[in-house]
């Protein structure tokens, strides 16, 4: 898949095999020798959400932002029992996927994880075993552990993870990219910007890691991807001694003020910027004011081997 003339993104996506026959498309901007930067996108995002952050950093910094299998540039396997190549889109296997890239480039030091919406938990789920290497954390508007009990379940959500009907209107119309790129921030998005968040999964085949996101999201014991989950939330605390980064769009009916809260719990000293007038999508309504915040603190915290 090729997308031309999107906003912002003068970028030249490269590709690896992270499964038998199927290829992960990433951004791999900044020098070489750079302290890295792994921006980890969610659902229905990719490497095009991250484009004005990588803009920022990348004359000083090596931004590694990979589209996860399904998503933005990548492939688009299906996940039939019969399919060839086929893939299994869980959280685990975007855990593995995420560690395979970071293997391949060779990204063996610190790192700094900057994470939003389902990317937090695929960003921290890697990171259960390579904690020390974690030096700072830029947190989005995204989670790192259950649900809330005093958040319910979003409806929008719940359509997709849990009807038939829903997860087919999703996929059919692209319900989901289209209603995030319409939804997800306060400030009117230009047509370009809409386009790089929808044409990515125009179609039924386009469309099936946007649904099946949906239908992984992890709400109690016996989903597939609830022990990792735990095991995350658990360990979330054990980044408290490094520098964090939090970003929030109050206005985000999801990862909402809830959300924060958790992350401010979890990491007691973190520079925390929120936005009352900011939704979901919180570097696209507030880009002129994050990614010069995002630039300072990475430049008063530098890594230290």
């Amino acid at each position: 898949m090729m997308l031309a003339n999107l906003p912002d993104y003068p970028f030249t996506p490269r590709r690896v095999e992270v499964r038998p026959g199927i290829h992960l498309s990433y951004l791999d901007e900044g020098p070489r020798d750079g302290e890295a930067v792994v921006m980890v996108h969610g659902n229905p995002s990719w490497s095009f959400y991250w484009r004005h952050l990588v803009l920022g950093l990348r004359d000083r910094y090596r931004c590694i932002v990979p589209d996860h299998v399904g998503m933005g540039l990548s492939d688009r396997p299906d996940d039939a029992p019969s399919a060839q190549p086929r893939y299994d889109y869980t959280l685990q296997s975007r855990v593995e996927d995420l560690g395979t890239l970071l293997d391949s480039l060779g990204i063996t030091g610190p790192v700094t994880l900057a994470v939003h919406d389902w990317g937090g938990m695929i960003g921290f789920g890697w990171a259960l075993e390579h904690l020390p290497r974690v030096k700072r954390l830029v947190v989005l508007n995204t989670a790192a552990f259950p649900l809330p009990d005093v958040k319910p379940m979003p409806w929008q959500l719940s359509m997709g993870r849990d009807s038939r009907l829903g997860g087919w209107l999703i996929r059919r119309f692209n319900l989901f990219a289209r209603g995030a790129a319409w939804l997800g921030t306060e400030r009117s998005l230009s047509a370009g910007v809409r386009r790089g968040y929808i044409a990515p999964y125009q179609g039924w085949g386009q469309a099936i890691s946007t649904l099946r996101f949906m239908q992984d999201i992890p709400l109690s014991e016996g989903d597939r991807a609830w022990p990792l989950l735990r095991e995350v939330a658990r360990r979330l605390p054990e980044y408290a001694d490094r520098p964090a980064f939090l970003g929030w769009g109050l206005k985000d009916f999801v990862f909402d003020r809830h959300f924060l809260d958790g992350f401010r719990k979890a990491l007691p000293d973190a520079e925390v910027h929120a936005f009352e007038d900011a939704g979901h999508y919180v570097l696209e309504d507030k880009h002129e004011v994050l990614v010069p915040a995002i630039r300072s603190f990475l430049d008063r915290h530098r890594l230290q081997g």
